[in-house]
């Protein structure tokens, strides 16, 4: 039997509460994953007074504002965005290392669906060509916050 990838499932998520953390480091990529992102859930429905956005310095940042909203238990789910660009250092690696795994961190601590909307990339021009992440990393929140 030969299985295939199925696209996310569409949620009706009127009833649902979702916090965004989004990174102001590469601020022009981050603001259009922004963009995508409540493009997702007004997609699904979810009421813009239902919504919080929270900004942060970095993606190093995100994990920790992450918890705090998770310990408020006021969310439905969360949403992480952020970019990283490559640079000539390893510094790129430790940092997209933190991120990863402290939104793992927090989602199993606290049994809260996170959608990980973080793009690391080796270029500007790769971080453009992968805006659509928002919107995903929403619809994977959303699906998995309707189980």
């Amino acid at each position: 039997m030969q299985l295939k990838n199925k696209p996310l499932k569409k949620v009706n998520a009127a009833n649902l509460s979702v916090g965004v953390v989004v990174s102001r480091f590469n601020e022009s990529i981050t603001t259009e994953l922004l963009g995508t992102a409540l493009q997702a859930l007004k997609k699904s429905k979810v009421k813009t007074n239902r919504i919080e956005v929270m900004f942060v310095p970095g993606a190093m940042e995100i994990p920790f504002a992450l918890q705090k909203m998770a310990r408020r238990k006021k969310y439905n789910c969360l949403v992480a965005l952020g970019c990283v660009i490559r640079g000539d250092t390893p510094h790129f690696d430790y940092v997209c290392k933190t991120a990863q795994e402290g939104v793992l961190r927090v989602s199993l601590d606290h049994v809260v669906p996170i959608g990980f909307g973080v793009v690391t990339v080796n270029t500007a021009k790769q971080a453009k060509a992968r805006i659509h992440i928002g919107f995903d990393a929403v619809m994977a929140a959303l699906e998995l916050a309707t189980l």
